[in-house]
């Protein structure tokens, strides 16, 4: 049952086991990592563009995504404000002389993917609508991603023992984590889906150039689009009020961020919330990065 996790995380670990020293080739890797992405979501979208009676399939996209993005919402909030009532976290004054986030910059950042998605949807549709999905391509690039995800993490210079026992970042990343699941469970009868679907698509973390890639992969393009589209929000969502909350409730804020604390959101969390919430941003960022693969393919494989 669990073959299919196995082969899909095999190259994650492997990935991991490997060390790198020269930071040329880890450059290159960056951009194969950038590059990978928006091919694969180019895929997906090719498949939904694909679909006969896409029109008829939206609106009930959209009902799946809104539930999804508003039960995890609460679910992750009310979870992290309750860490913050037994483990709460010293708030620090943001540095005045730290540089400016560039709010723009990263909004548009963020919406390289979608815009990716879109060009395939619309290739499907008008360009490409008879030619064959690339199912095997598909699953052999995503392959690819996830070893040369796991020689980033392996090697960002991090220190897996101080990241695993960075008390705040640990308790985030499980309290975000344990929410999400609680809320998957939540959300299967609303989204017409078995329960370990549910879980899977609640496993995301608002890494949405992942969830999306690895949902569809397993589950069609419609749900790797409610899975992508789920995630972008969120992490807009986390754009928004990130300052808002980090003066008071650093944790709440760090922990919303989800998997992206440790890279798209960070610097608004730096500018936002100072130099003490690096490192737990960081950690956090780092455990639900790796956790979510790992799930979401678990998961998958049950439901199979």
């Amino acid at each position: 049952m669990l073959t299919g996790a196995l082969l899909i995380l095999a190259p994650l670990f492997l990935g991991f086991a490997v060390r790198l020293e020269n930071r040329r080739v880890m450059t290159v890797i960056h951009y194969l990592v950038e590059s990978l992405v928006y091919f694969i979501l180019a895929l997906l979208g090719l498949g939904l563009g694909q679909m006969s009676g896409l029109a008829d399939q939206l609106a009930g996209m959209a009902v799946q995504v809104f539930a999804l993005v508003g039960v995890l919402l609460v679910a992750n909030l009310a979870g992290l404000w309750l860490l913050h009532q037994f483990q709460p976290m010293v708030p620090e004054k943001a540095d005045p002389a730290a540089a400016p986030t560039g709010y723009r910059r990263l909004f548009l950042a963020g919406l390289k993917p979608l815009l990716a998605v879109l060009a395939g949807v619309a290739a499907g549709y008008w360009l490409l609508p008879d030619l064959p999905m690339a199912e095997g391509l598909a699953t052999a690039m995503l392959m690819l991603l996830l070893l040369l995800i796991g020689l980033q993490l392996r090697n960002a210079g991090l220190s897996l023992r101080r990241l695993l026992f960075n008390r705040h970042g640990l308790g985030i990343a499980l309290v975000l984590a344990g929410s999400s699941l609680l809320a998957g469970l939540v959300l299967a009868p609303m989204l017409d889906t078995g329960w370990y679907q549910s879980l899977a698509l609640a496993s995301g973390f608002g890494w949405y150039s992942l969830s999306g890639i690895v949902i569809g992969d397993a589950l069609g393009p419609v749900w790797g689009g409610v899975a992508f589209l789920n995630d972008v929000i969120r992490e807009i969502i986390a754009l928004a009020i990130i300052p808002l909350l980090i003066a008071r409730r650093p944790g709440m804020a760090i922990g919303y961020g989800g998997a992206t604390a440790m890279d798209f959101t960070l610097p608004i969390i730096r500018s936002s919330g100072g130099l003490a919430c690096v490192p737990v941003a960081i950690a956090s960022g780092f455990i639900l990065s790796f956790l979510s693969p790992v799930l979401m393919a678990v998961f998958l494989s049950l439901s199979a």
